[in-house]
């Protein structure tokens, strides 16, 4: 679920990994894994970020604060002037939340983002390496059906040993 990070990654304390799936109360909280919290309260500051996935539908970010703070500055230094660059500070910067965890350990995820991700009752919890990403049941459960083929992989893939 979690590993200290090693040489080449971020100083942040850890890596999230792995999968976990979470329901949403009807006040649209989520209680975030119990082996994650410590570790959100001591290397986030008890203090994470969500926002969109400008990449794909059905899926939200969730970043502890630091990590937040570099990709937010790398986000808002591109050229307001190319659309690409104002759709990701739109999508990310436009619509990040702060949300702390309450004393039972659960985020508050805002409704606007929840209705345009299509996340109700169940979704999916990932680490990604330094954030979490939280889908949708429906949009985890397409997105994992889906196979990698040959013409998919770039050169940059061709050498890993999975």
């Amino acid at each position: 679920m979690l590993k200290p990070a090693e040489d080449g990654q971020e100083p942040d304390g850890c890596v999230f990994q792995g999968e976990t799936a979470i329901t949403i109360d009807d006040k649209g909280r989520l209680a975030i894994p119990t082996g994650y919290r410590d570790l959100v309260a001591r290397e986030c500051g008890n203090r994470l970020v969500i926002t969109y996935n400008p990449f794909e539908a059905g899926s939200l970010y969730l970043y502890p604060q630091p990590v937040w703070e570099r990709v937010r500055d790398q986000i808002n230094a591109l050229p307001r002037t190319k659309s690409v660059s104002r759709n990701l500070q739109l999508k990310l910067v436009g619509a990040a939340s702060f949300v702390e965890p309450d004393g039972s350990g659960r985020i508050s995820v805002p409704a606007s983002h929840r209705s345009a991700v299509g996340i109700e009752k169940k979704a999916v919890l990932l680490g990604m390496g330094d954030k979490f990403e939280l889908w949708s049941e429906q949009a985890h459960h397409a997105q994992i059906r889906q196979t990698i083929g040959d013409a998919d992989l770039g050169e940059d893939m061709l050498d890993l040993q999975l």
